[in-house]
This record gives structure tokens, C-alpha cells and sequence, in this order.
């Protein structure tokens, strides 16, 4: 059953599902709100949800309007990218294959749109090691570290480059 829930674009009316499940998982993610969750979905190269709000996913590429330091290491350093902002499965949805299905369909995306990379942080400090398990399944490599402003959250960047 978990299998048949679609993933699609995130629209207007998802917004106060998606900004509950983002914002209970702030800690992983930072928190929104919801001027700032509008803006993000509407310079998103790809803002997907699975059902009803299961789990979601928000990647921006280089040319995005955005001032999170996580990104901005990226674009000081490549011309060409997309960027995973946030993804996140509900507790309630994991094991279902969500976060999988998200990937594998902005991986064909960018992929098809010639993107050369797809990139992405994962917090070091305090660590995450599902989700540094889930990057390496998809094969994604290391390709730098950061302590992020304000000493509380030391990350590592990764990224995965496409054919």
C-alpha cells in the first residue's frame, strides 16, 4: 500500500502540511514559516510530497534565491547543481520506501535536465548516521565539512555527479 501513495509537486494547498512535518523536524532542518516555506517551494527546482504529506522533499538549483550558508558553499564552489534542501519522511511513513522514491525521481530529473551534480548536507554535529547511510546507498561521496555559524551544528557536504 505504502508504494501506491504518489509523489507530486507540492501546491497550495499542501503548504500547512508540509510546513507541520518541516517544522517537527526542525532541528534537522531549520525551521519555517510560512512566508518563508512559500518562497522556498516557489524557487524550488523540485518540492515534492508523497500522499498526503508522508514526506517531502525541496531541491534548489544553483540560480536559487537563497542565503542558507549550506547552499551558498556550494554555489562558491560549482557553476551547476541542485541542491537538497530538506528532506524528511513523517515517523509515522519511514520504512515505506519514501525518501528512496523521492531521490530516485530528482536524481532522473536532474538527470535529464544535464544537471552534473546533485549535492547535500548531513549534520555531523549532532550526528545522523541514517542519514549518512541513505547518501552512501545512492552514492554519494564526501567533499567537505563546515561548522556552521554560530558553533552549533558542524555538517558534511556531499554530492553525487550524474552521467
Amino acid at each position: 500500500m505504502a508504494e501506491t501513495q504518489p509523489v507530486r509537486p507540492i501546491g497550495p494547498a499542501d503548504l500547512p502540511a508540509v510546513l507541520a512535518l518541516n517544522n517537527r523536524h526542525a532541528s534537522e532542518l531549520s525551521e519555517l514559516d510560512a512566508a518563508a516555506l512559500a518562497a522556498l517551494v516557489a524557487n524550488a527546482f523540485a518540492a515534492e510530497i508523497v500522499g498526503d504529506c508522508e514526506a517531502l522533499l525541496i531541491a534548489l538549483d544553483q540560480d536559487a534565491a537563497y542565503a542558507s550558508p549550506n547552499f551558498l558553499w556550494f554555489r562558491a564552489r560549482y557553476t551547476s547543481f541542485v541542491y537538497v534542501d530538506r528532506i524528511v519522511v513523517d515517523p509515522v511513513a519511514r520504512g515505506r520506501g519514501h525518501a528512496r522514491r523521492l531521490y530516485e525521481g530528482l536524481l532522473a530529473k536532474a538527470a535529464a535536465r544535464s544537471v552534473p551534480r546533485v549535492v547535500c548536507e548531513v549534520n555531523v554535529d549532532p550526528p545522523n548516521p541514517a542519514s549518512d547511510a541513505f547518501h552512501a546507498a545512492f552514492s554519494f561521496v564526501p567533499v567537505g565539512e563546515a561548522l556552521l555559524p554560530g558553533g552549533c551544528k558542524r555538517v558534511r557536504y556531499f554530492e553525487r555527479l550524474l552521467p
